[in-house]
C-alpha cells in the first residue's frame, strides 16, 4: 500500500509539474507574443513622428500651418512616397497601407481652417473684429441701397440730360467707363500683377484625402469666423498694406472676395462695392441735413438760370443732391486708399466736398485727396466687414490660393501644392512576429 500511494504522490507531482511547466511557457509566450506587438508599435509611432516631423517648414513659419508636403518637392501627388519614409524611418518589414488619409484642402479646407484657429484662439483683440461684424448687416442693406440710388441715378440723368451742365459729363463719363482712376489719390501706383485663375486650387482639379476626420469643436460659429478674418488680414496684403513685393498679387483681401484673376480687377469691383455703401450713406445725409439742403438748392437755381429753365429747380436740386452725394462717396474712397478714416455716418465736421467742386472731379482741374476723418474706420475695416458676409469655404479655398502661390514664390518652389499636403492619416499595419503570428493593428497622426 505504501508503495502505491508513493506512485500515486509521483504521478500527481509529475502531472502538477507539466501543468506548470504548460502555464509558464504559455505565459512567457504570451509575454514574448505581447512584447513584440508592443515593439512593432513603437517602431511605427516612431516612424510616423519621424515622418511627420518633416511638416513644410515654410507653411509653418510663413502661416502657422502644420503639412506634410507628400510629393516631397516633386510636386506629383503619391502616397507611396510617404510609406517609403515611413518604411526608412523604422517601419521596415512591417507591411503598410493608408486607410484614411485628409489633406489641406479637404472639405473646403477644413483641415487648414481647423489649424488657423487653434493657431488664433489663444490669441487676443478680436473686440474690434466682432464690432465690424455687428455693421455686416446695415452694411448689406446700405450697399443695397446704394446700387438702387446708382440706377435710379442712371434713370434720371437719361431723362433729364438737358438740366445738366457740359462740366458733369466727365464726372458722368468717369463713373461708368473710369472709376478706379476716379477714385484713386494721386500718388497712389495701381498694380498690375495678375495670375492664371485656372492653376488656383480653389478652381483647379484638386487631389483629395479619404476617411472620415470629425471636424474641430470648442468655440461658436460667430467667433469661428471672427478668428478666421483677423488671421487672414494678418496675414495677407491689401491696396493700402502690401505684405511683400515677391508675391504674385499684392491685393489680396480684394482677391478673396473677388476672385478675379489681376490687382486692378479685384480692386475696381471692390471699390464699386465701397462705393454703393458710401453712396447710400452720404446720400440720406445730404436728406437730412438742412444747411447741405439748402446749398444744393442754391446750387440748383444758379445751373437752372445759366440753363434758362428756371421752372425745372426742383428737379436738377434733385440731380445735384445725388451727384454730391456720389462726388463725396469718391472723395470718401480716396481717403480710404489714401490710408485714412473715413466715418461711417458723416455729419457737417467730416463732410469733405463742396457741392461748388462737384463738377470739377475727374478734371485737370481736380487735385482734391480725401481727408482723413480722424475718427471711423480704415480702408482695410471696411474690407474686414465685407469679408464677415462672404460664404466661409469660398473664403477658405481662396486664403489656400494665395498660400500656395506666395510659398512657390517666396521659397522659389513651383512644384509645391497645397493639395498634397497631409494633415491627417490612418495607417493599418500588418507586422510578422514571434513564431510565425501575424499581427495587424491601427495607427492614427494627426497635426491637431
Amino acid at each position: 500500500m505504501l508503495g502505491r500511494e508513493k506512485g500515486e504522490v509521483t504521478a500527481f507531482l509529475s502531472l502538477i509539474f507539466v501543468l506548470l511547466v504548460s502555464f509558464i511557457l504559455a505565459m512567457t509566450e504570451s509575454a514574448t507574443i505581447q512584447m513584440s506587438k508592443n515593439q512593432k508599435r513603437l517602431d511605427v509611432e516612431r516612424a510616423v513622428f519621424s515622418a511627420f516631423g518633416e511638416y513644410h517648414r515654410g507653411l509653418w513659419e510663413e502661416y502657422g500651418v502644420f503639412a506634410l508636403d507628400s510629393t516631397y518637392g516633386s510636386g506629383k501627388y503619391d502616397e507611396s512616397r510617404v510609406l517609403n519614409r515611413l518604411s526608412y524611418y523604422g517601419a521596415m518589414g512591417i507591411g503598410q497601407e493608408i486607410a484614411e488619409v485628409q489633406l489641406l484642402t479637404d472639405n473646403d479646407g477644413q483641415a487648414f481652417r481647423e489649424q488657423v484657429l487653434a493657431y488664433m484662439e489663444e490669441r487676443t483683440g478680436i473686440s474690434l473684429v466682432r464690432d465690424l461684424a455687428g455693421l455686416a448687416a446695415k452694411w448689406k442693406e446700405q450697399e443695397i441701397q446704394g446700387k438702387e440710388i446708382s440706377e435710379e441715378l442712371d434713370v434720371t440723368v437719361l431723362e433729364n440730360e438737358e438740366l445738366l451742365p457740359e462740366e458733369a459729363d466727365t464726372l458722368l463719363w468717369a463713373r461708368k467707363n473710369q472709376l478706379l482712376s476716379l477714385v484713386l489719390p494721386k500718388d497712389f501706383v495701381l498694380s498690375n500683377k495678375s495670375v492664371p485663375l485656372g492653376e488656383q486650387v480653389s478652381i483647379r482639379a484638386r487631389n483629395t484625402g479619404r476617411g472620415s476626420f470629425p471636424a474641430h469643436a470648442g468655440i461658436g460659429q460667430l467667433e469661428e469666423r471672427l478668428l478666421f478674418e483677423q488671421y487672414v488680414v494678418e496675414h495677407l496684403g491689401c491696396a493700402t498694406g502690401i505684405k511683400g513685393e515677391a508675391r504674385s498679387l499684392d491685393y489680396e483681401l480684394e482677391y478673396l472676395l473677388c476672385g478675379k484673376a489681376s490687382d486692378s480687377e479685384n480692386l475696381n469691383t471692390v471699390v464699386r462695392r465701397l462705393l454703393f455703401f458710401r453712396f447710400a450713406a452720404n446720400y440720406f445725409f445730404l436728406q437730412t441735413d438742412g444747411e447741405k439742403q439748402s446749398e444744393a438748392e442754391i446750387f440748383a437755381a444758379a445751373l437752372s438760370i445759366v440753363l434758362l429753365m428756371p421752372e425745372a429747380m426742383e428737379v436738377v436740386k434733385q440731380l445735384v443732391l445725388v451727384l454730391w452725394a456720389f462726388g463725396e462717396s469718391v472723395m470718401d474712397l480716396r481717403s480710404l486708399l489714401g490710408g485714412g478714416r473715413v466715418a461711417m455716418v458723416k455729419d457737417k465736421e467730416t463732410w469733405q466736398l463742396q457741392v461748388s467742386s462737384l463738377f470739377q472731379l475727374g478734371t485737370q482741374e481736380d487735385q482734391k485727396d480725401g481727408m482723413d476723418a480722424g475718427e471711423g474706420l480704415t480702408y482695410v475695416e471696411y474690407l474686414q466687414i465685407m469679408l464677415f458676409l462672404e460664404n466661409d469655404a469660398r473664403l477658405t479655398m481662396r486664403v489656400l490660393d494665395r498660400v500656395e502661390q506666395n510659398l512657390q514664390r517666396q521659397e522659389g518652389v513651383s512644384n509645391f501644392r497645397v493639395d498634397a499636403c497631409v494633415t491627417k492619416i490612418k495607417l493599418k499595419n500588418m507586422a510578422q512576429i514571434w513564431n510565425g503570428y501575424t499581427y495587424t493593428f491601427p495607427t492614427y497622426f494627426g497635426y491637431l
